[in-house]
């Protein structure tokens, strides 16, 4: 498990370094199927058709920063982003639809997902990106979309950014923001 675990950073982390040196596509294709990723994960069932009617849901807006201002407005200082999908629920399942990362343009650099997966009761995920990837910027967010088939609790989702570089120490947390309500 720890190998596989291994595996999935090193593969999450050549995809986004690969993203780093291209320009932002339009409509980026993962070369990483939701079943390599997340697929071997335990509570983590990667879903073969879109989910039934869900009667809950949320977008959720999570800002992030690859990289902030450091004592001039010339200088950056990169950071590790760790994007944390937590099931709060205690008895029911989750299902995530939609986990894009976009730079400080707007634009989607990187789609996490090409299926579905359900996280089971307080199962969670984490994706990474690299604290030399700076392609998302100052003004990085991910878009995550999630929907479950009963009421929840609603999920934790927040990224932590962390650096120890040049004998500093710099880490944050910043929370998900919901911008918009899947109606019933």
């Amino acid at each position: 498990m720890a190998s596989f675990r291994v595996v999935l950073i090193c593969l999450s982390l050549a995809m986004l370094s690969a993203c780093a040196t291209q320009a932002p596509a339009t409509n980026p294709v993962s070369t990483v199927s939701t079943q390599e990723r997340f697929g071997e994960r335990p509570g983590v069932t990667v879903l073969a058709a879109a989910p039934a009617a869900a009667v809950q849901g949320q977008t959720l807006y999570v800002p992030v920063y690859s990289e902030i201002f450091d004592s001039e407005a010339d200088r950056t200082f990169q950071l590790t982003v760790t994007l944390s999908l937590r099931n709060s629920d205690r008895r029911q399942p989750i299902i995530l639809t939609t986990l894009d990362y976009y730079n400080s343009g707007g634009d989607r650099i990187v789609t996490y997902l090409d299926a579905p997966i359900q996280l089971g009761p307080l199962a969670s995920i984490e994706v990474v990106v690299d604290r030399t990837n700076v392609a998302g910027g100052v003004g990085a967010n991910f878009i995550v979309d999630w929907q479950s088939a009963a009421p929840v609790s609603a999920p934790v989702v927040e990224a932590v950014m962390i650096s120890t570089a040049s004998q500093q120490g710099l880490s944050f947390v910043s929370p998900a923001r919901v911008i918009d309500e899947l109606q019933p």
